[in-house]
């Protein structure tokens, strides 16, 4: 062990990462990097090389994608989670993953530290270091965008591209595109340079995964999706009868398909976990197919009740999610429900892919709770209309009862 000790760093091969690795040796760290492969388009083996060149000693180059999608993605689909209503959660979901391979690298490599790139004004920094104490509550964190001597000298990304020249680091990021982005298998995001004015409208040219709707094919695709126990098993295009039932193939599949057709793209603006309100932009092309699927194959399948139970589960879950807390009692707890609940959502959704749109066309599923007898307009299938007399009358007391009593205090009613 040379200096300081040995640190294992969350290394993207980016802008950030590449100067906090030379920052770090400056500091007298030996460095291990770790690259997550959790589907990014990335050069994995330049980045490599490019780690190995600012001076690491060793780089460990994981893929992680078939874990990433059958372990978390396809839970967070069963749990229709949904931050504040818009937010697939592509980047909180992709965190649990990439921080528990990190803590077991640093583990065999015997690291003093972990470090990563995240900045002190963002969610991230939370997220990896929940999950580093979580998995290994002995290990150390270095925090390079909370520490004085890194943050003064760097006060923003002009003067990382400064940094990056004098040490001969290659770089893709300009000070023309100055965004901060973030890509994995579910999704990409956008974020900082000119998007941090909420009223800018992104260029054209930003958006790396979706085809624009304008430009999206006219000519509709359509698609069915199997489900079992609230998770797809399999994806049937009707057209050319390609069909994937691989999880992270048909995962893949969805991707292509959402972006041929303009599917998944969202604007927003957030709320922080730690206070800040933040401008994002994402594409989540498959996931935003998977999840109209799976909202509707519930409709047919899970009881009214329960459903109602699990959407009230499902808020809080994408909040703990997106606040970092996936190792933590309440995520498993809210889980284990959500699992419990989907044993029933098993059957098939047809849908049609369409400029920007994610159009369903029917269901249908071996145990639907669907009785078209009773549902009939135009028969009576074993229900009693008369029945329905009784039901309106009880659920008035309660609402006459009120109205009596607002009279009594108002002087009338409604």
């Amino acid at each position: 062990m040379v200096g300081k000790g040995k640190v294992c760093l969350a290394y993207s091969g980016g802008l950030d990462t590449s100067c906090i690795l030379a920052w770090l040796l400056e500091e007298g760290y030996e460095v291990v990097a770790y690259m997550a492969n959790i589907g990014q388009e990335e050069d994995f083996e330049a980045a490599r090389d490019k780690a190995l060149k600012i001076g690491a000693t060793k780089v460990y180059i994981e893929d992680l994608r078939k874990e990433f999608v059958e372990g978390v993605v396809f839970s967070a689909v069963q749990a229709n989670a949904l931050y504040e209503g818009v937010y697939l959660l592509g980047t909180s979901l992709a965190r649990p993953v990439i921080t528990k391979t990190q803590i077991r690298i640093a583990n065999a490599e015997g690291c003093d530290f972990v470090s990563h790139g995240c900045t002190g004004k963002g969610n991230d920094q939370v997220r990896f270091e929940l999950g580093y104490y979580a998995i290994d509550p002995s290990i150390k964190v270095i925090a390079p965008w909370r520490i004085p001597e890194f943050f003064e000298r760097f006060p923003g990304r002009p003067a990382l591209l400064d940094y990056a020249a004098e040490k001969g680091i290659p770089v893709f990021q300009t000070a023309a595109k100055p965004w901060s982005t973030d890509e994995n298998l579910y999704h990409i995001s956008y974020e900082a340079g000119i998007l941090e004015d909420p009223n800018v409208t992104p260029p054209k040219d930003m958006w790396k995964l979706i085809t624009d709707p304008e430009d999206a094919p006219t000519t509709p695709e359509r698609i069915s999706i199997h489900f079992e126990n609230g998770k797809p098993v399999k994806v049937v295009n009707k057209g050319d009868g390609k069909t994937c039932s691989d999880g992270l193939d048909l995962f893949l599949y969805l991707n292509h398909l959402g972006r041929k057709h303009g599917v998944g793209r969202i604007d927003i603006v957030e709320n922080r976990f730690i206070g800040i309100k933040s401008r994002g932009c994402y594409e989540t092309p498959g996931g935003t197919i998977l999840r109209a699927a799976h909202v509707d194959i519930e409709g047919l399948t899970l009881d009214r009740e329960v459903r109602r139970l699990r959407d009230q589960f499902s808020q809080r879950l994408s909040e703990i999610i997106y606040n970092g807390f996936w190792f933590s009692p309440e995520r498993e707890f809210i889980m284990a429900a959500v699992e419990q609940s989907q044993q029933t959502v098993s059957g098939t959704v047809h849908l049609k892919l369409y400029k920007g749109n994610v159009i369903i066309e029917g269901r249908e599923s071996a145990i639907s709770l669907y009785d078209d007898k009773i549902a009939s307009m135009d028969i009576a299938g074993g229900f009693n209309p008369g029945d329905s007399d009784g039901f309106i009358k009880i659920n008035a007391i309660r609402l006459k009862a009120y109205v009596a009593q607002k009279t009594k205090v108002t002087g009338s009613g409604f």
